[in-house]
């Protein structure tokens, strides 16, 4: 997600300096090279060594006649994005008004100058963040082209987001947005078909290919709505996305008519219950003696879908079991000319609910593989939807 890209982390005084050790790291898993700048603030929290160990890199915590803040941030400086986290209501007041007293605020206004991408993530209590200057401020930089990643209002704090969260956003304002403009409606996760008031039918997806294809789409640009079948638990994150929690096959159907009325596309990753039931108002008791549940047949969303809006652009996913790559190939052109999709993505059903996938991408004149995290495939249906879109 971040392949050779180069971030500069400025860390100011907040005690959510203590997160970005872990920050750091998230970067780097995602294949980003980060150095850290920290105020003097910050280093009364975490002291630089750490960071130094996070990032294998030397902390700059002073401005000398080394310049670093134009060696970093400059117009023909490293870093390809600079990211505020935390960014504490003085250091967001103090970018806004051009004030540059601490290494952080001083990069800063060198990267704004510069036209480098700039990302805060502010952290502090939240009546501070409840105050008119900070929201006011933060517009401001938005209006600048700053990306804010949201706090999380927990506990009368407004906490730090997330790594994924920042990192998602790291990622949108360092790259290459082909999708800007663009609303993309994603289905993930599987249905769920009451039996009785206790039990269900439903499927292994987890939704992780869809939420992949979903945070894709969101980095390269898009405004994007996912529409995701219930889970069992604690729902994942989906901060980079408005997001439509549904069960049923109909309130799947439901849901996804609304969102694409006004969409450039639909990707149809959600693993869709081919059939449902009467369920029993009361829960059905246990016993020995044999039971039999009559099922029909569900509605093919993506015909439905293709049905009501003939010109929206339609991505389609396949899932089989025990067949090879030419039986795969077969299957989603089937499905690919049936529903006149711009293409399918193939796969065997054994990936559900694995990290990593191996899936066929074949459109009307060939198939190309994908072997690797599910989140690599995401960026291939971004970049293919886009490359479709434009």
């Amino acid at each position: 997600m971040l392949d050779g890209v180069n971030v500069a982390l400025g860390v100011t005084g907040s005690i959510a300096a203590v997160k970005t050790v872990e920050l750091a790291h998230e970067l780097r898993r995602e294949g980003a090279t980060v150095r850290a700048v920290m105020s003097d603030a910050a280093t009364g929290i975490i002291g630089p060594w750490s960071l130094e160990f996070a990032t294998e890199n030397e902390v700059v915590t002073g401005i000398t006649g080394k310049v670093e803040h134009v060696e970093l941030c400059g117009r023909d400086g490293w870093a390809d994005v600079f990211l505020v986290a935390p960014a504490t209501a003085n250091t967001v007041g103090k970018m806004a008004a051009g004030i540059d007293d601490t290494p952080v605020t001083t990069c800063a206004t060198t990267a704004l100058g510069a036209g480098i991408p700039t990302v805060v993530a502010p952290a502090m209590h939240e009546p501070m963040y409840d105050h008119p200057a900070v929201p006011e401020k933060l517009a401001t930089l938005e209006e600048w082209g700053v990306e804010t990643v949201d706090p999380r209002l927990e506990e009368g704090k407004a906490k730090i987001a997330t790594e994924a969260a920042i990192v998602t956003s790291v990622a949108r304002a360092a790259g290459k947005r082909p999708l800007a403009g663009k609303t993309v409606v994603v289905t993930a996760g599987g249905t769920t078909e009451k039996v009785d008031p206790v039990r269900s039918l439903t499927n292994q997806a987890s939704g992780k290919t869809g939420r992949a294809v979903a945070r894709a789409c969101h980095i390269r640009g898009a405004d994007v709505h996912l529409i995701h079948g219930d889970m069992l638990g604690d729902r994942p994150d989906t901060h980079y996305a408005e997001t439509t929690w549904v069960g049923s096959v109909a309130e799947l159907q439901e849901a996804t008519f609304d969102a694409v009325a006004d969409a450039d596309a639909f990707v149809s990753a959600a693993a869709v219950s081919d059939y449902t039931l009467e369920a029993s108002s009361e829960k059905i008791r246990s016993g020995e003696e044999e039971l039999t549940i009559t099922l029909r047949p569900t509605p093919k969303l993506v015909d439905a879908v293709r049905e009501r809006y003939p010109d929206l652009t339609l991505v389609g996913f396949k899932a089989e079991t025990g067949g090879d790559d030419e039986a795969l190939v077969e299957q989603a052109r089937s499905l690919r000319e049936r529903i006149n999709a711009a293409f399918v993505v193939a796969n065997d059903a054994s990936v559900m609910g694995k990290t990593k996938t191996r899936a066929l991408v074949v459109d009307a004149e060939a198939s190309s593989t994908f072997e690797g995290e599910k989140g690599g495939l995401g960026l291939v249906v971004a970049d293919r939807l886009a490359a479709v879109l434009a």
